[in-house]
């Protein structure tokens, strides 16, 4: 059996990965390709979940929206794991965000919304996925972007 991390570890390892690397840069050097490879490294790693397809789900997406600010191109890259009860049934989910939001620009606003998932334990292959993702239009419009802001944090959903 392979061993696997408590999932409340979850978020200090997120933001683990995406201090690490060769550079140690600081966040706001970084471009939105380098959140995206910390968020796979971290995506990699397997976390003690229910052994259910949807247990341990990555998404990826943006679009221009104004959550708790101004409206702001934003893109998240998300985990959710899912939480079961002693009976083994659905009782909540734990989101591990990292939010990337960007100044409001037509381009980018052009690129309207978009969001995509991928669930471990459910037969497709991640790297597949991220490479679906980057071969997308919008990823060369904004992998070499520098975010306005950056936050990640873990919610209860």
């Amino acid at each position: 059996m392979t061993w696997r991390l408590p999932m409340d570890e979850a978020v200090g390892l997120l933001e683990g990965e995406l201090g690490s690397g060769s550079e140690q840069r600081a966040l706001d050097d970084l471009v939105t390709e380098d959140f995206w490879f910390a968020f796979l490294r971290f995506g990699r790693r397997l976390f003690n979940v229910p052994d259910i397809p949807d247990g341990d789900g990555l998404l990826f997406q943006y679009g221009t929206h104004a959550f708790d600010g101004p409206r702001a191109f934003t893109l998240g890259l998300t985990r959710q794991f899912e939480i079961s009860d002693s009976d083994g049934d659905h009782e909540h989910y734990v989101q591990v965000h990292c939010e990337l939001r960007y100044g409001l620009a037509p381009a980018l606003e052009a690129l309207g919304s978009f969001d995509s998932w991928f669930f471990h334990d459910a037969g497709d292959d991640l790297e597949e996925w991220a490479q679906g993702l980057t071969g997308r239009a919008a990823w060369a419009m904004i992998r070499r972007l520098r975010p306005t802001e950056v936050r990640v944090y873990q919610e209860q959903v």
